[in-house]
């Protein structure tokens, strides 16, 4: 029987992609490596593809991506129809973590579906250690790069 050849985050990883149906995708890919309980910290400016990285990521596990928006102003959004549960958590108007402990995040990063956490940098103290650190670049108007690790990690490739 031939042998089946399963991605891995680093198979996935560092990407370029040319437009937000293909930052969609990457995410939809990675919804299918990721095991239940994983914490993405998604890292970038605004417009740098993000929320459509998590748009995909629903879409990989069987939620609708037109349902997913930016959490901004409610910190938190949850679906809950797909494969396994997404916490959706956007930090950018968070003023001190303790808002963060304060929505139960602890139970949400440490259950059973996937947590994706925009603006990250904002709650550093309470990212899990094995916390999957991803930051978006922009390179061109459509043109974005996808790569593993937190921003001042020296192993992470900053070439676009």
């Amino acid at each position: 029987m031939p042998e089946t050849k399963t991605d891995t985050i680093e198979d996935l990883l560092p990407r370029t992609t040319d437009s937000v149906e293909e930052t969609m995708s990457l995410g939809g890919r990675l919804a299918e490596v990721l095991a239940p309980g994983a914490v993405l910290a998604l890292y970038g400016d605004l417009g740098a593809g993000k929320t459509h990285f998590v748009k995909g990521l629903a879409e990989g596990l069987g939620v609708s991506p037109a349902e997913v928006r930016s959490p901004t102003f409610t910190i938190l959004s949850v679906y809950e129809d797909g494969a396994r549960p997404l916490y959706h958590f956007d930090a950018y108007r968070v003023q001190n973590p303790d808002e963060f402990v304060e929505l139960g995040f602890e139970e949400y990063a440490h259950g059973d579906g996937i947590t994706c956490i925009e603006w990250a940098n904002r709650i550093p103290d309470l990212l899990p250690p094995d916390t999957i650190h991803l930051q978006f670049h922009h390179v061109a108007p459509s043109k974005r790069r996808i790569t593993l690790g937190a921003p001042g990690d020296a192993s992470v490739s900053k070439t676009v």
